[in-house]
């Protein structure tokens, strides 16, 4: 029996980009498409197969400690995006500003996606979902640049809008435009 379903779900690849250089800018840099390996995108700051934690695993692990990179890609959905944007004052918000590295549309409730579902591209290629990507404050400074003020406001606008992390659980490409469905795991919520 599967573990994992298929649902009618299918949202769109709308924004790809990577961040090259974490410790000079969270910014990320558009692009058309992408080839997605086992350590992530190649030339992205948050690729690799493992990582050092942070603060976010610190109940699990001393900080700097190796571990594996769950983390390698930030997806956010265009609508919370929009969302987001209009909370911090702006019409639009460019993914580039939040460290995006894919951009979906069409896939309500996004960031509240359950942790391990899979977004598969057609050619196969198949994103693991780590678990909802907390705001941070480091968005705050490129957004500021480009907005003065509106960067301050992120933090609370992102909040349960922010997206996801994930990592590559199968090898690919991935362009603007293609479609990426999703697959839920076959279990009921959790009832401690």
């Amino acid at each position: 029996m599967p573990a994992l379903v298929p649902t009618e779900i299918t949202g769109e690849v709308v924004w790809v980009g990577h961040v090259p250089d974490r410790d000079a800018s969270l910014r990320s840099r558009p692009a058309q498409e992408a080839q997605l390996t086992y350590a992530g995108m190649p030339g992205e700051a948050h690729g690799g197969l493992t990582r050092l934690s942070c603060a976010r695993v610190t109940s699990q692990h001393a900080r700097n400690t190796e571990i594996r990179n769950v983390r390698q890609l930030s997806i956010v959905s265009s609508e919370e995006l929009a969302e987001i944007a209009a909370d911090c004052g702006l019409d639009a918000l460019d993914p580039t500003l939040v460290g995006a590295s894919l951009v979906i549309k069409g896939i309500p409730d996004f960031t509240h996606l359950p942790p391990s579902s899979r977004l598969q591209l057609p050619d196969g290629a198949t994103l693991v979902v780590d678990m909802e990507n907390h705001p941070c404050h480091l968005p705050a400074k490129p957004i500021n640049t480009a907005h003065p003020g509106a960067g301050d406001k992120f933090k609370a606008a992102a909040k349960g809008k922010r997206g996801v992390t994930a990592w590559v659980e199968r090898e690919g490409h991935i362009h603007v435009g293609d479609a990426i469905r999703l697959h839920i795991p076959d279990q009921r919520a959790w009832q401690p």
